[in-house]
């Protein structure tokens, strides 16, 4: 058994270093370029799909249709989860990273983007970025987040970890979550069993499949991604920066 693991393609707020969160953008014509190469990798590497999984956010399902459009993964088969969606960057979503890094200090932005347990800071109940005001979300019957940390994301994220990973160990086939930095940090966190401190140096690049295999015994028995290493350095290293002063 597979499990592919996907961050979606760059979106207009990725471009732009802003923090997006709930916030639905599209892809840039760079993202739409990276989900035909994210595509395009699962079939030179035969990694034939079972399942697709994803989130409600656009960046997302539009990389995941570019994907099963190229492998002819019926559409109908996805499956959309609220609880794949990207951490919520209450007060700081619309603002831009280098930016609020100038104002605020690098080491305050990288707390609120990669510590465990410190949530941004959080949006007011009226905002107009409250996801209540979003007919998307408007069938969730948990509680809405107005702000989260990576130890929100994981709480909200593990009822649906716990069950989808009891359906696919069934399978012994290979299966695509298509999702967000932080909800896949989420995950890699659970799979490689990373301590809260460990968790905090990984970054997650969009538009590459992290491919994790699993021994007999289905622990993890190797992980890679689908690009060449120094490109996927680079790529990394971009991800790094965002959150420093330009």
């Amino acid at each position: 058994m597979k499990l592919i693991l996907l961050r979606h393609g760059e979106s207009i707020w990725n471009l732009e270093n802003r923090f997006t969160g709930w916030t639905d953008v599209p892809l840039t014509q760079n993202g739409i370029a990276e989900a035909n190469f994210s595509g395009n990798q699962l079939l030179k590497n035969n990694l034939q799909i079972q399942s697709i999984h994803t989130s409600l956010l656009e960046r997302a399902t539009q990389t995941t249709h570019i994907i099963t459009d190229i492998i002819n993964f019926p559409r109908e088969k996805i499956k959309y989860d609220w609880r794949l969606n990207e951490r919520h960057y209450g007060s700081l979503q619309g603002l831009n990273k280098s930016e609020t890094a100038s104002k605020y200090g690098e080491d305050q932005v990288h707390i609120w983007r990669r510590s465990f347990d410190i949530s941004p800071p959080l949006l007011d109940i009226g905002d107009e970025r409250h996801p209540r005001f979003n007919d998307k979300f408007k069938n969730i019957s948990e509680k809405l987040p107005i702000g989260e940390s990576l130890k929100d994301v994981i709480n909200r994220l593990n009822p649906f970890w716990i069950s989808y990973f009891n359906q696919i160990i069934k399978s012994k086939g290979n299966h695509l979550i298509i999702a967000h930095s932080n909800s896949l940090r989420a995950i890699v966190k659970i799979l490689d069993k990373l301590s809260d401190k460990e968790i905090m140096s990984v970054n997650i690049p969009t538009g590459i499949p992290l491919v994790y295999s699993f021994d007999v015994n289905l622990n993890v028995d190797s992980k890679e991604y689908l690009i060449d290493k120094d490109k996927l350095k680079e790529k990394q290293a971009m991800v790094i920066n965002q959150g420093k002063v330009k």
